[in-house]
């Protein structure tokens, strides 16, 4: 019998391409990958790849995006990243608190999507 061994793309659908990639490039210093489909932008991230894309539903029709999925993102230093999309404006869904993950918080991208960051 075949077999999933595990996730091996993350993807978010996004209401403004251009805009999307940027968050997550200035914002959490993610990098583009080499290459990726026009509809996207992926960026060059490990172990698994990560990306924002043009929606295939309406967007408008869903009530909140990402309901009830938990995106995760490590990062080098949780807190100053908390504390510079804090500063820029960025919602803080849940500010920074000691987790077994290490130091934790959620932010809340452009399309209103809860991302969770840790450093542990």
């Amino acid at each position: 019998m075949a077999k999933v061994t595990g996730p091996d793309f993350v993807a978010l659908q996004v209401r403004d391409l251009a805009v999307s990639a940027s968050f997550y490039e200035e914002r959490l210093g993610l990098e583009r990958a080499p290459q990726g489909p026009p509809n996207a932008v992926v960026f060059a991230t490990e172990p698994v790849p990560f990306a924002v894309r043009e929606p295939a539903v309406d967007l408008d029709a869903v009530e909140r995006l990402g309901w009830g999925v938990a995106l995760w993102m490590k990062s080098d230093d949780a807190q100053g990243l908390h504390d510079a999309l804090a500063e820029a404006g960025v919602p803080i869904a849940q500010k920074p608190f000691d987790s077994p993950f290490g130091r934790t918080f959620v932010f809340v991208d452009p399309d209103g999507y809860a991302v969770t960051v840790h450093d542990g």
